[in-house]
């Protein structure tokens, strides 16, 4: 297999070297696997030859970007080849006649919109890992961020998707036209199915211009409830945010800890919004979101200039690493941390994380995308110990109990991996089935990174 390797993609882009292999045995989560090979290729038909010899041969296939993943989605837990993605970073094309880009997968998120910046556009999904996460990591998640909502989320963007298949055919999802009704929609297909149905090899995207201006609103309050019934009042005021996050009185505490020049009080939650758009529109927007806040007991201050609004994204930037800093000697374990819930229902969720924590005799921080409902639960263990993991596990089916009841989602933005794959058949019913027929149905001896998703 080696030498057949090898002869595809050269001597020194594959590699068997047990210390190499250990560099991908794992993500961002806690999940280990064990690569049997690891191939660099750097164009589409390289990928296909790998992938026909895989298929011959039975072997598992693992596309990876930056393994910035909290689930374990790059993780070869059934062992087989891996395929490191980033010599397939080039923004092979902007458009702006046409607002779209073309990419490889391999692209960081960051990079490319530094690349729109120069020219007025932007590409709207905003993970917080933009510094690191690749584009095709983030299509292959549904992957958003901050600015989801007003702008959506990252299947909004995506027109198209060359894609080669479990038995090396290669494929196009879409087209070049803002719109199709032609066909079955595979372009949504792929986005949000983690490597288990193909690999991405290339990405059609839509961009925007950027908005004439922005500001930025926090607002303080000393109930954790008032901050989630000021969520839903600003949206149903009228006024969409280009982001709404929220922090809790731990996370505040936390970021606080690497940064003492944070100007932020010590208080139960902090809300956080952007709004842009043309400047008397901003500055309507502003008043609206003070008004809606005040009305439920909070404090609002409006940045003054660049530096501040920079300063309060920092603080909200920094709350999953500065997690630790509340337990030290503990590490961030990635569980129940990415849910979803129906809007009206944020204040009853955010009321009933804190109380699963006190139940279990463990701080649970809560931080995350408010205005679309999607919030992340921090914990921080030592991993050593087995009660505090059975504690973990008894808080994230707590949560996930709760999440859906009320018709929510268990993974947000961060995809299902590997840790929640067991919860797919209660949370989608007899459509996992459907899911799964669809797999069988492409992937038919399951190669494409099994065990993940449940499959």
């Amino acid at each position: 297999m080696l030498e057949e390797l090898q002869s595809i993609v050269g001597r020194d882009r594959v590699t068997a070297d047990p210390a190499e292999l250990y560099c991908y045995s794992f993500d961002s989560s806690y999940i280990r696997g064990q690569a049997d090979y690891v191939v660099r290729p750097k164009n589409t038909e390289e990928i296909a030859e790998i992938v026909k010899l895989a298929a011959r041969k039975k072997v598992p296939i693992v596309p990876r970007g930056s393994a910035s993943g909290l689930t374990g989605g790059s993780v070869p837990v059934k062992g087989g080849i891996v395929f490191d993605m980033a010599n397939m970073n080039r923004i092979l094309e902007i458009e702006i006649e046409n607002l779209q880009a073309v990419i490889e997968p391999g692209v960081i998120h960051r990079d490319l919109n530094n690349e729109l910046i120069r020219h007025g556009f932007f590409f709207p999904p905003d993970p917080g890992s933009s510094d690191m996460c690749t584009v095709g990591g983030l299509i292959a998640n549904g992957g958003s961020g901050m600015h989801s909502v007003k702008y959506g989320t990252v299947k909004d963007y995506v027109l198209d998707l060359e894609v080669v298949l479990p038995n090396g055919d290669i494929i196009n999802t879409g087209c070049k036209a803002p719109k199709t009704s032609s066909g079955y929609d595979l372009t949504r297909l792929f986005v949000g199915s983690e490597g288990t149905l193909g690999i991405i090899t290339k990405a059609r995207l839509k961009i925007y211009p950027l908005p004439e201006t922005k500001s930025i609103v926090m607002a303080n309050f000393d109930r954790i409830e008032d901050a989630g019934r000021a969520a839903v009042a600003t949206l149903s005021s009228g006024v969409i945010p280009a982001a709404m996050e929220i922090m809790d009185g731990s996370a505040i505490s936390a970021v606080k800890q690497i940064d003492p020049t944070l100007d932020i009080p010590d208080v139960e939650a902090m809300l956080l919004f952007e709004v842009d758009g043309y400047k008397e529109s901003v500055a309507r927007q502003v008043e609206m979101v003070c008004s809606a806040c005040e009305k439920c007991n909070g404090r609002t201050t409006v940045a003054k200039n660049k530096k501040e609004e920079e300063k309060l994204w920092s603080a909200r930037r920094l709350v999953g690493v500065a997690i630790t800093k509340l337990n030290p000697g503990k590490v961030r374990v990635y569980e129940a941390e990415d849910i979803g819930v129906p809007i009206k229902d944020v204040p009853f969720m955010l009321k009933k994380i804190q109380e699963i924590g006190k139940k279990h005799g463990m701080p649970l921080v809560t931080y995350g995308h408010i205005g679309d409902g999607n919030l992340h639960t921090g914990i921080a263990i030592d991993q050593r110990n087995e009660e505090e993991w059975k504690k973990v596990h008894a808080i994230k089916d707590d949560i996930y109990d709760i999440v859906l009841t009320l018709g929510g989602t268990l993974p947000g933005e961060h995809g299902t991996g590997v840790i929640r794959g067991s919860y797919m058949t209660r949370a989608h019913g007899k459509s996992y089935e459907v899911m799964k027929t669809i797999k069988r149905a492409i992937d038919p001896e399951n190669i494409m990174n099994p065990g993940k998703m449940g499959m």
